[in-house]
């Protein structure tokens, strides 16, 4: 089944490796891209997104503020926080948001584990 993607990211050079690594894995899912977690709602808000792949580090809203965002508009969504940043609080407080933990620099068997994990839950849950 072809998922949608949102992956948000304030350097452009971050998002084309995430994406990059996205169709290398799944070559016929559709991706989509916000520089802010605002631009990220808005996109949210035009049609339905299954996966968000959050940059942590953002201007404005960081990635922690967008997941918790995300998952009260769309609770069963999977939801990545992806950071360079591993201190023990970043962590709690992504799983605190129902946010996994993806460790910069994102590599294929990180995200790959990751998306094959949340393609299980949405078949799971119906979607």
């Amino acid at each position: 089944m072809t998922r949608k993607v949102l992956i948000v990211d304030d350097s452009k050079l971050a998002r084309m490796s995430v994406a990059k690594l996205l169709t290398g894995l799944y070559p016929d899912w559709t991706r989509v891209e916000a520089t802010n977690a605002d631009e990220a709602i808005v996109l949210i808000k035009q049609g339905p997104t299954d996966i968000a792949l959050l940059d942590f580090n953002m201007p404005g809203r960081d990635g922690l503020s967008l997941a918790a965002e995300l998952r009260a508009l769309h609770p069963g969504m999977p939801v990545a926080l992806i950071s360079a940043n591993t201190q023990q609080e970043i962590l709690a407080k992504a799983a605190e948001v129902g946010a996994q933990f993806l460790p910069k620099p994102l590599t294929e068997p990180a995200l790959g584990a990751f998306l094959a994990q949340a393609e299980a839950q949405l078949k799971d849950a119906g979607a």
